[in-house]
């Protein structure tokens, strides 16, 4: 067994989309990114390639290649989940915490667990996500920035 951690934190600006987990939620800011900017995926991510002592998701996915532009974080939660396997590791367990004032994310709490869960070949209840805002305070607070932090616990295949 194996525990990785891993965490991401995007500014948001006004006019783009907000995706976590997967799920667009509706919002008039979304993360400055590269990438869709999905938070709670990188920093699941990371987590993944951390415990498999396989660097972080920028060794893998580098925002300097073109190929990564808007990419669907969900392809890339399923290759990170393809090099793990190739070294002999799979996902077993998943906690995550996203840490945003605004909007509440209570009813996008299940889909973004079952999109985790479905593409790392999880049963639903191995993977958790929470929600949770920071009282106002630094730029999460102000409602600047959008954060993820999350624990994977690695098995061998």
């Amino acid at each position: 067994m194996r525990i990785g951690l891993g965490s991401d934190l995007h500014r948001l600006e006004a006019g783009r989309p907000l995706v976590l987990g997967g799920v667009e939620v509706d919002d008039v800011r979304g993360p400055v990114a590269h990438s869709d900017g999905d938070a709670l995926l990188h920093a699941v991510i990371d987590a993944m390639l951390g415990g498999a002592g396989l660097g972080d998701i920028g060794d893998h996915f580098p925002d300097s290649d073109p190929q990564y532009r808007g990419v669907d974080s969900r392809q890339l939660l399923r290759a990170a989940a393809e090099l793990l396997a190739e070294r002999g590791l799979h996902v077993a367990q998943v906690d995550a915490t996203v840490l945003l004032e605004r909007p509440k994310l209570g009813s996008h709490k299940r889909t973004m667990r079952e999109h985790i869960a479905a593409d790392l070949g999880l049963p639903g209840g191995a993977v958790n996500v929470k929600a949770k805002t920071n009282e106002g305070v630094g730029p999460v607070g102000r409602g600047e920035a959008v954060a993820a932090e999350a624990v994977v616990l690695l098995a061998d295949s």
